[in-house]
Formats: structure tokens, sequence, C-alpha cells
């Protein structure tokens, strides 16, 4: 969860959209372009793409055909059917493309999978515990993952063509309808744990995934086993509750969905439960017992900027919107947009307990965003009840929108901090 998406329209099986990442095609791009290269050139071109994604940088390179047992397809529809996806309305747009490969690209045969460590120093949920400060999720502490690694599959793509000599090729990073984690359970980089996450023997919970696909027809790795056993201590971590069950994910109770991709009010129900999370949440990665084994980012771009360890909310909550970008920017905090990065901020300062930072909720509760007054409202309450039953009396009058009103009503019931 959490990280971007580009909304696309879905195609017929004999289109590809002019949006997809395409990195080069070859003049006989889906015509069986590997047709000629013998089996013993074809094992020495796999072991040299393979060698030359570790000279680029990628932790992990593994093969398989480009296509998903129907099985996925019909989880993936399920899932859809529920409703979990929330206000992700590209994943049913995409859904047929999404199960099927060759839907998406017809003349697909292989997919290289390529996986990125970007393990943290340091425990994750640590920074839980300062609650004068907000907690981003281990993955956003650094540049966006997107352009680095999309820079180096470019750079892989030629090179394949180049050995090849012939061939299509194009490349995805999260931003296309390319199921990537049941992929590099296929391909053998690691499987999909009951968190639904990718769980690496080598490197626990912390892989970026990347796609190669092409037209040629490359030496496929066997996939990996599940080897989440009887555990289910991601299960059980999850603050809110967001688990269906194994390997059953409802997005709109998962606090990287709230806090990242739900554009609106965040409901009471879950506010207490996000703590000081201002921008996604590794709960259910840092509790799985696979990351004894996992290692510490050997990327520099990719370890964390100290700014983005735990800054202080007092400092966030007067950000105003051309100071936000500019912190930001780089940083994938700066596609959910001021509004909704300070509406989380406020729901941390209603839960940090920190008397001092009321003064940073009253500071917003006038702000030009209904999405941040609401929450301002509600931190307030949280904080000191009699200020902003005081507040109210001259603020609540002049308020027009129908979901701030609300904000205030329900503070006035409940203001004894009874239900959170």
């Amino acid at each position: 969860m959490g990280r971007a998406r580009v909304d696309e329209k879905l195609v017929s099986k004999d289109q590809i959209t002019s949006d997809l990442s395409s990195c080069v095609s070859g003049p006989h791009a889906g015509h069986g372009a590997s047709a000629a290269i013998q089996p013993a050139g074809l094992l020495k071109l796999t072991q040299d793409l393979r060698d030359k994604a570790r000279a680029l940088g990628f932790d992990l390179c593994r093969i398989t055909a480009a296509e998903l047992p129907s099985v996925i397809g019909e989880r993936l529809q399920e899932w859809l059917a529920l409703g979990a996806h929330g206000e992700m309305s590209w994943m049913s747009q995409t859904a047929l493309r999404r199960a099927h490969p060759q839907v998406l690209w017809p003349h697909a045969k292989s997919v290289v999978m390529l996986g990125l460590n970007y393990g943290p120093a340091t425990d994750p949920l640590a920074q839980l515990r300062n609650t004068h400060c907000g907690s981003i999720s281990v993955y956003a502490q650094h540049r966006d993952y997107h352009g680095l690694i999309k820079g180096r599959l470019k750079l892989l793509a030629s090179y394949l063509q180049h050995r090849a000599g012939d061939g299509a090729v194009k490349v995805f990073v999260d931003t296309a309808p390319v199921m990537e984690k049941p992929l590099a359970q296929a391909a053998g980089l690691g499987w999909q744990g009951k968190h639904t996450n990718l769980v690496s023997r080598d490197y626990g919970s912390w892989l970026f995934l990347g796609a190669l696909m092409t037209d040629l027809t490359l030496v496929l790795d066997p996939p990996e086993q599940d080897h989440c056993g009887a555990c289910h201590q991601c299960l059980d971590a999850c603050p809110t509750q967001a688990f269906l069950g194994p390997y059953r994910l409802d997005a709109r109770r998962c606090i990287s969905y709230l806090t990242i991709e739900h554009t609106g009010v965040i409901a009471h129900e879950f506010r207490k439960a996000i703590g000081n999370r201002i921008y996604g949440c590794d709960d259910c990665l840092a509790v799985c017992p696979w990351n004894k084994y996992a290692v510490t980012t050997k990327e520099i771009k990719l370890m964390a900027r100290p700014e983005f360890v735990a800054p202080p909310l007092s400092w966030l909550a007067r950000l105003d919107e051309a100071a936000f970008r500019a912190f930001f920017s780089g940083s994938p905090i700066k596609r959910i947009g001021h509004s909704r990065f300070l509406r989380n901020v406020m729901i941390a300062i209603g839960n940090s307990g920190k008397q001092e930072l009321a003064d940073e909720a009253e500071r917003r509760i006038q702000d030009p965003s209904s999405l941040i007054r609401g929450a301002a409202v509600w931190a307030l309450g949280r904080l000191d009840a009699q200020r902003l039953s005081a507040l109210s009396k001259r603020i609540m009058p002049q308020e027009e929108d129908a979901l701030v009103i609300e904000e205030w009503v329900y503070e006035q019931n409940n203001n004894d901090d009874s239900d959170g």
C-alpha cells in the first residue's frame, strides 16, 4: 500500500496504451525475436543479464514467464468485489490487464523481476514512541524510488536489446497495471506473505520491485515457496485490524491507505490507532521474523534523510504549501499534497498527548483547507477540550463546510475523549 499508481483506462488485447513505460522497441518487436538464439546462447545471455543487473545496483534479478495462474485474477476480482480497494479506482479499471500480462502486452514472453533492498538502519517501530514527532514510512524517508529504479531498468533494457540483437523491451516501476508481487514470487525473488507484501529470505520485508518485460524467451527461474508457516505476527500487529484474514487486506482500514491514498476525512474509528504515523505504516513489515536476515541498504540514495526521521510535529504543523513542496521536493510525500499531509499531522498532534502542541492545532482551526480545519478541531479537542469549547462560540457559527461542522458537533458531544 501507499505507493503511487498511474490511473489508466482499460484497453483491448490488441492494444497497448501509449502511456506504458516503453523503453526500447526492436525492429521486429513481438515476432519471436529470440527464436534464432540457441539454448547455449540463451543461458549465456541470461547469466550476463543477471550480472549486469548486479552491476547496476540491483540486489536480486530473477526471470519468469509473462503469465500468471488464473487463480491470481480470481482473487483480484474477489477483492475488488468486496470494495476493499477503497478509492483506488484504477485497480478495478485495469483488473484484466493486471491479471494477465499478455493482455497488457500480447507479445510478452518473459518478465525479468528486479529487487532493490531499502532495508532501514534502525527499527522503524521505535519512531512510534516519540509522540511529539511524526513517523514516516521507511520507503519514503529518502528520495522517490521510482526515478532511481526506472533509470536503471532502462539501462538494463538497453543492454538486453543490444546483447540479443533484436526484440522489444518495456520497463515498469509501480506505475502500470502489473502485479509485481505475484510475478516476483513466480520469478523466485520471495513470496507474498500473510500481510500481502513480498518477503525475501535474504532481505526480509524491504525490497523495491521493478519489472522488465520482453518478447524474448529467456531462461526461467523456479518460483519461491511460501515460508510463512503458522506465523501470524504481521496480522496481529496491524493497529487498525485491516486484515480480513491471512493474505487478505482491506485497504480501507490500512493506515498506509488512509494517510496516503484516502483523499477525504479519516473516520474517527481509525484516528487513535494512527498514532503519530503521518505518512504510511511499517508495522506489519517490521514485525516479520524474516527480517532477522535483512541488511541495511547499500544504496546511498535509499538511506534515510536525517530530516525525514522523526521530524517535530510542531515544525511540520507550520509548513505552508510552498514550504511543504520545497521540503518534500523529490519525495513521494509531495504527491499527496499539503492539505492531506497537514490532515495527517493534525491527527498525530491530537494523539501526541503533548499539551504544548495545542497551540499548533488552534492555529489550523481556521485554515483555508476544510480538510485541515476539521482535523485541527479534533486534535485540539484531544489536547484541550476547554479551549476548544471556548473557541467554538466564536468560530463555529462562521463555519460553512458541513464536514467541519460535524467535527465541532462531535467534539461538543465527546469532549471527554471516551471513544478516541
